[in-house]
């Protein structure tokens, strides 16, 4: 690809301040941007960066103001963030399937595909199966009985979607992502071995879903496992049986959410976070890495931290009180002491 900068300022509704004919032709990080490049800065850590690079151009907030030449060209915008993620879709290089259905996939006869459906070597599409317009489905899916998949969905290599589970309209299924695996489901008997309790349910994924890559999430043992619309899902997260996850809720990796737990809407939750099962936590909540969270969360727009997770604020002010204890334990026994002495 290759864009002028003026260009790619109109695309992203940027200000440009420096050359506007300087050719572009992809994305870099900061510190390995070179020149025919673009890079972004918004971190005031990286700034040093800004004065160093060979970058052809750089996107900065609106507001920002040089302590030092630039030789880079800048293109000036509202949100940094937001104006880099629309930038990649720009430079993104997809693999075009042309809409074909390789010879070596199976596709049981009652399933049923819509418009421009790619399916890649090696996949299994089973019976009853519906298929919506424009879903590419990548080599070595497998798509059990009874799935539904809607429009525009995308499905990478190594996927597993299981009986009767139902995927949403614009949906990203990262590799080897396993929808509607059995669920964690025994009962003990008397003589101390464990039971296996069947799992009849199903997942339900709401549309512009995005799951991780090797993310599992077990379907209900009676029921549905449900997702929200616009939820994202990082990679290596386990989501049990019959949990409930609202719209725009986004999880980090390796965290844990056991059976039957409901996340509200617009939560924002941290890597390796650990939730106990059967409790509801409020919308718009927010819980740091590595937490575990005990007891349901009824207040919305919490901050949490710790194990088991406390408010934020009373978290940071305990640790710091925590990192004092010994220098608190010596003082006290100094007092101790002196109270002997007399």
């Amino acid at each position: 690809m290759k864009i002028r900068a003026a260009e790619l300022a109109s695309m992203v509704e940027g200000q440009l301040d420096g050359n506007p004919d300087i050719l572009i032709y992809t994305a870099s990080k900061i510190e390995e941007a070179k020149e025919g490049s673009i890079c972004f800065f918004a971190n005031p850590k990286y700034e040093h960066f800004v004065y160093q690079t060979t970058a052809s151009a750089i996107l900065v907030n609106e507001n920002f103001v040089p302590k030092q030449k630039i030789n880079a060209t800048l293109i000036r915008v509202k949100d940094v963030y937001q104006t880099v993620a629309n930038l990649l879709s720009i430079f993104e290089q997809k693999t075009e399937m042309n809409f074909q259905i390789d010879p070596l996939a199976k596709i049981d006869p009652s399933a049923t595909l819509g418009d421009q459906v790619s399916v890649g070597a090696f996949s299994v599409i089973g019976s009853g199966v519906k298929i919506g317009s424009g879903v590419t489905i990548y080599p070595q899916v497998y798509i059990d009985t009874n799935v539904q998949i809607g429009d525009h969905t995308i499905i990478f290599p190594g996927v597993r979607i299981h009986r009767n589970c139902i995927i949403g309209k614009n949906c990203v299924l990262n590799y080897n992502v396993i929808i509607g695996s059995e669920g964690f489901g025994f009962v003990p008997t008397e003589n101390g071995s464990y039971k296996k309790i069947a799992q009849i349910g199903n997942v339900i994924l709401g549309d512009e879903v995005e799951i991780g890559s090797n993310t599992c999430i077990d379907r209900g043992s009676m029921g549905s496992t449900t997702i929200g619309h616009g939820t994202k899902l990082d990679n290596l997260i386990q989501i049990a049986h019959n949990v409930q996850i609202g719209k725009n809720t986004v999880i980090a990796a390796q965290s844990g959410v056991a059976g039957s737990t409901k996340i509200g809407n617009n939560c924002q939750i941290g890597g390796q976070v650990g939730i106990v099962g059967h409790i509801s936590i409020a919308d718009g909540t927010r819980i740091q890495a590595q937490s575990g969270v005990a007891s349901s969360v009824n207040v919305e727009n919490s901050k949490l931290y710790g194990s088991p997770a406390l408010d934020y604020t009373n978290y940071l002010r305990s640790y710091a009180e925590f990192k004092k204890l010994p220098e608190l334990a010596r003082s006290i026994r100094e007092m101790v002491k002196t109270r002997q002495d007399f």
